[in-house]
């Protein structure tokens, strides 16, 4: 990557960011407000933001209950924000009121390697020992071995069985197709709880990495009981060449500072959006540079090789439970190639970089890429928080 320039700030409005059917959907935003000196759960409502923190201290306290669609779209709030001011106010700016990642107290995990596309890619990142240089050879060598078999295999299925003997055969098997076709799926903590920004922030990229992507994905909200209560975008920041080194690398590949985006907004299910239209959404990503590069790429939850449920039913069960609920990065299909500089040299961000993820129908997550190390420091957690509502009077 490129030394780091000046910071754009990419400039968002109600339209740029709302999902397209927003009069129809129950959304739910948190904002930071200076006067709280914390944050603040609340309803989106056309282009005005309205407090529900009386109602519902956390976003997870909203999750849990039964009535949590209809409080959104009609209880009544102690005040109101313009969606357009909260979208102009940067967000390292503690004086102004802005939007924060919609999620509080939920576990931020993760499924990966569930989709066939970029599950090759990850048997490529391996391959390569995360060096980009032979990215495109080993890529060859693995479609021409590996080609389509994988299209359309349920994981753990006889069929996925057979063509496990069949990659052994030729030398090919990986970690990586084990948990994309094997019984179990890959599911890790993505970051820690309240550590996610929203749109508008900064989002970064480790300064030691050198082959590195945005994912966009679709991210379920879920209860203290599994229940999918919601959906909302993220990027799960990707650093090909850390976790290419090694599989047990996933954390420091993962796990940085800013490297966990969500947002705009939590749209919550309901009779006019279901789980069913949860599998059907489509994920789009645009990345443009700094110096006029535009990248475009696609991901979509119908070729997903595991069933939404499925994934949630391998988070939370008898083996392990959430009190305060989590949040669920789906995995995507996107998995760019496309050389940005040097040939074979692959895709690679550079600071400065602006990713936009949007769906139709839950809108636009937007952020600028920069160095984690110099992304604003994360210091309101957990005891933050408590602390703030207990001065408040909402514990």
């Amino acid at each position: 990557m490129e030394p780091e320039a000046a910071r754009p700030r990419p400039r968002l409005s109600p339209a740029s960011v709302l999902p397209e059917d927003a009069d129809r959907a129950a959304l739910v935003a948190r904002v930071h407000d200076p006067d709280s000196g914390g944050p603040c759960v609340a309803a989106v409502r056309g282009e005005h933001v309205v407090d529900l923190t009386a109602l519902a201290p956390t976003v997870a306290d909203l999750m849990e209950r039964e009535d949590a669609a209809t409080l959104v779209r009609e209880a009544e709030g102690t005040r109101t924000w313009r969606l357009d001011a909260l979208l102009d106010a940067p967000a390292d700016r503690p004086d102004l009121p802005h939007l924060l990642a919609p999620v509080d107290l939920q576990v931020i995990k993760a499924a990966g390697v569930t989709f066939a596309r970029s599950l090759l890619e990850r048997v490529i990142e391996e391959r390569t020992g995360g060096d980009p240089a032979q990215a495109a050879r080993v890529r060859e060598r693995v479609a021409r071995v590996v080609g389509g078999a994988l299209d359309g295999i349920r994981p753990g299925s006889p069929e996925a069985e057979r063509a496990k003997q069949a990659l052994l055969a030729e030398g090919l098997w990986s970690q990586y197709l084990e948990v994309g076709i094997g019984p179990d799926p890959e599911v890790f903590t993505k970051a820690p709880v309240l550590s996610a920004v929203g749109t508008g922030a900064e989002v970064g990229v480790l300064g030691a990495s050198v082959w590195n992507n945005p994912e966009p994905e679709v991210v379920l909200v879920v209860d203290s009981r599994g229940r999918v209560r919601g959906a909302t975008l993220g990027n799960d920041v990707n650093l090909r060449d850390i976790e290419g080194r090694s599989a047990l690398l996933l954390s420091r590949a993962k796990d940085n500072n800013a490297s966990c985006a969500l947002g705009p907004f939590v749209r919550l299910l309901d009779e006019d959006f279901g789980l069913d239209a949860v599998r059907a959404l489509d994920v789009d990503l645009r990345v443009e540079g700094t110096d006029g590069y535009v990248l475009h790429g696609s991901s979509s939850l119908r070729e997903i090789s595991r069933d939404v449920s499925d994934l949630v039913a391998a988070t939370r069960g008898p083996h392990h439970q959430y009190p305060d609920g989590f949040v669920l990065f789906t995995g995507t299909l996107f998995a760019p190639t496309e050389d940005r500089h040097a040939p074979g040299a692959g895709f690679t961000h550079e600071y400065g970089d602006v990713v936009r993820i949007s769906s139709p129908r839950l809108g636009a997550l937007v952020n600028t890429v920069v160095r984690s190390e110099q992304a604003a420091p994360w210091t309101f957690g957990v005891g933050a928080l408590m602390r703030n509502l207990a001065r408040r009077g909402l514990l």
